[in-house]
């Protein structure tokens, strides 16, 4: 497929921050001169064609009020951590759970953030979260700084391939 200036100038504007607003992709268009409705398609065939193969929001946990987060490493038998990460995702101070491969002298095969105003609050949602899944030992890996947040950049405003 190929992209003409209007989806480089889409997915140029796509790679920052949507208006935090009811129809986000209305502000979208009224800035790039099209209708609603254009953008929401080409929107939808730029994911069709896994140009725009992931689409999501960044969660800045100190401005949300979230000062503590912490990573929790957890050790889930292979057979179960699939289901262990889908109950443990519908937690409400997580916002990602991993399934990945253990490392060797690393053996924790499932991984999830959790965010909370202090120590004490993540420290108690996590208890909640070992107990959901029966317990499986872990480790946490509190955050000691929030580095800054990008996005990946593929064009420029102008529609110039950009390489970060």
């Amino acid at each position: 497929m190929s992209l003409d200036d209007i989806d480089k100038k889409l997915i140029a504007r796509l790679q920052g921050d949507l208006p935090l607003e009811p129809r986000p992709f209305a502000g979208v268009a009224a800035e790039l001169g099209l209708d609603e409705a254009e953008v929401v398609r080409r929107v939808r065939r730029l994911a069709d064609a896994k140009i725009m193969r992931r689409f999501g929001a960044t969660l800045r946990h100190q401005r949300s009020g979230f000062a503590c987060n912490v990573m929790v490493a957890w050790r889930a038998p292979a057979d179960q951590a699939s289901e262990m990460g889908r109950v443990l995702a519908t937690v409400r101070n997580v916002s990602h759970a991993y399934h990945r491969r253990p490392c060797p002298g690393f053996d924790y095969n499932l991984f999830t953030m959790v965010h909370g105003r202090d120590e004490q609050e993540c420290r108690s949602i996590i208890d909640q979260m070992a107990q959901m899944v029966g317990h499986p030992a872990h480790d946490l890996l509190f955050s000691v700084e929030e580095l800054k947040k990008t996005s990946m950049r593929y064009f420029t405003e102008e529609g110039e391939i950009h390489a970060h």
